[in-house]
């Protein structure tokens, strides 16, 4: 499998909507995973609002709603076309299921934690896309990848000095406060609502 983020979409089709696909992005240990929880918890009583489970080759936090599977599953998956996009980063495959396609042709507002690496291809594959940045100082980054002291994880100076090209976000999250107070930014964001950063 190649480094390179795809998907599995046919670059000449319509992009795929009406819904909203919100892309959360950002460096490891900017908590991206406790906001989203916060998030779909405050989201639940919506059914307009999903947040589809990332499909993953690496053993999945307990911070993570993640599907985890073996390294043979994810290529078997991925030769019967089962994923609108997958990508690689730190050594691990993720991807996530063609059923957010089908959720966006209905209209709904899909979520996903995805690497910053597709964002430029997501863009063209589909018809509505905000992206939102969750970050945080290098300091703070360094310390909270030290506590989570998660073995795929790697070395912590790889992954703070891992620099990615992307286009400028739509929102940023600087996750330095509560947890509670950015999640509620970022439940904003996904309802389209205006905010302070």
């Amino acid at each position: 499998m190649t480094e390179a983020p795809t998907i599995a979409a046919d670059p000449s089709a319509a992009a795929i909507g009406p819904g909203r696909l919100i892309l959360v992005v950002g460096p490891s240990g900017a908590g991206k995973d406790t906001l989203l929880g916060l998030a779909k918890s405050a989201c639940a009583d919506d059914p307009n609002i999903v947040f589809p489970r990332r499909v993953i080759t690496r053993q999945a936090s307990a911070s993570e709603d993640n599907e985890e599977v073996n390294a043979g599953t994810f290529e078997a998956a991925l030769a019967r076309d089962e994923y609108a996009m997958h990508w690689q980063a730190h050594g691990h495959c993720y991807a996530l299921s063609r059923a957010i396609d089908d959720d966006l042709r209905r209209g709904h507002t899909v979520i996903a934690n995805v690497s910053r690496t597709v964002i430029a291809t997501m863009r063209r594959a589909y018809a509505d896309v905000v992206v939102v940045s969750i970050t945080a100082p290098p300091n703070v980054l360094a310390e909270r990848l030290a506590m989570r002291g998660r073995s795929s994880d790697g070395r912590i100076e790889y992954r703070l000095s891992r620099a990615v090209d992307e286009a400028a976000p739509d929102l940023t999250i600087v996750n330095t406060g509560s947890a509670e107070y950015h999640a509620r930014q970022l439940v904003r964001a996904i309802k389209g609502e205006k905010w302070d950063e």
